[in-house]
């Protein structure tokens, strides 16, 4: 299949939490890590969330640093690369900051269940793409975008959908920062949530760096699927 290059972001505890059993953000990391990730925004197609953090953060998605967003104008970019929601059912708020913060383009997943008041609302706002019947498929989502020009995508999570890309294998590689916290709570969110996998089809990681950023420390791996 034709899909872009595909990596998480994330930032965790020590204990592996990326949130709190409120699913309240905490600040895992500082502000080298911050600019960090600003860069990878920067540098990528397209950021891509679900609608899980769409509801409890409402990120805006966007470049932070005025010296980045000036480069990719210089190329002939936008400000900030395409921000895309997975919402199966269309419950994006009309008011949700990546709507309000920013320029350059949206767009929404949707699957063909998302209720079509909601769909005429978003599409005032966001480009619509229909994948899946009840439930996004994101491997046919992936593929979609693909088409139209995006091929290199940066995910920030959340858990949910975290899960939902590693089981049909389309993670290239991970960058997790692990920070010097504990947040613990059998239900506050971890970095991949989902059913999880069984023993004998956990998915393997290959360490490709290690560097200590503040009073953490950031992992770069790369994802391999048994074929």
């Amino acid at each position: 299949m034709e899909r872009p290059f595909i990596f998480i972001n994330s930032a965790m505890s020590a204990d592996g939490k990326i949130s709190t059993k409120e699913r309240k953000q905490v600040r895992i990391s500082g502000p080298v890590d911050f600019n960090r990730m600003d860069g990878l925004r920067a540098g990528s197609d397209a950021i891509m969330v679900g609608i899980g953090t769409i509801m409890a953060d409402d990120p805006s998605l966007t470049v932070k640093s005025a010296a980045l967003r000036k480069k990719r104008m210089d190329r002939g970019l936008e400000e900030n690369p395409v921000r895309i929601v997975v919402d199966s059912k269309a419950r994006t708020p009309e008011d949700a900051d990546i709507f309000k913060k920013g320029s350059g383009k949206r767009m929404i997943i949707v699957s063909e269940s998302a209720p079509s008041d909601r769909l005429s609302v978003l599409a005032e706002k966001a480009e619509i793409i229909v994948a899946g019947k009840d439930i996004v498929d994101l491997t046919q989502a992936m593929e979609e975008l693909k088409t139209r020009g995006i091929k290199r995508l940066m995910l920030e999570g959340g858990a949910t959908l975290n899960w939902g890309m590693f089981s049909v294998g389309l993670v290239d590689e991970i960058y997790t920062f692990v920070g010097n916290l504990i947040i613990g709570g059998k239900d506050a969110p971890t970095f991949v949530d989902g059913e999880g996998f069984l023993e004998n089809a956990t998915i393997k990681l290959e360490l490709i760096n290690t560097e200590k950023i503040e009073e953490g420390v950031l992992l770069k791996w790369k994802v391999h699927y048994d074929k």
